[in-house]
């Protein structure tokens, strides 16, 4: 059964999200797993195929456990998510946003892409591009050497 999202998940959402019917609960559900590291009941199949790439590394599971097991010992930290932007694909959705938390008396942040398909409100497969986690230091020096047009 699909549910609305609430106000908070729906301002979590950039307004210029381009969303159909066809994945809010999806979309909802993984933002509140990428908050919480709480996988939501059905949001992941059982034998969900994951990839993450990260800059200089790549992880991949072949089940919901084995993808909650990469989160746990790579980013186990909860934290906020802004989804920049989300598209409907023919089998599921893409979503690009950037995750901040707090961890060792700093702010971090990452800027990622996912890739998801999926079955209802189930994802099927999962493929996430980071940038990897920029401590404090990080995000000083690429604010003093770039100019950045849109956040």
């Amino acid at each position: 059964m699909k549910t609305a999202m609430t106000d908070q998940e729906k301002a979590t959402v950039a307004p210029d999200s381009a969303m159909n019917l066809g994945t809010p609960t999806a979309v909802a559900n993984f933002i509140r797993f990428l908050e919480t590291g709480v996988a939501p009941e059905g949001l992941f199949s059982p034998n969900l195929f994951s990839d993450v790439m990260l800059p200089h590394w790549r992880i991949q599971a072949e089940t919901a456990e084995g993808l909650l097991a990469i989160r746990k010992e790579n980013h186990p930290w909860p934290g906020q998510v802004r989804a920049a932007r989300v598209e409907n694909t023919e089998h599921g959705f893409t979503m690009e946003f950037e995750e901040r938390w707090h961890n060792q008396g700093q702010e971090w942040y990452a800027r990622e892409l996912a890739l998801a398909d999926v079955d209802g409100d189930t994802i099927t497969e999962l493929a996430i591009y980071c940038t990897g986690d920029w401590d404090e230091a990080q995000q000083r020096e690429h604010a003093a050497a770039i100019h950045i047009v849109r956040p």
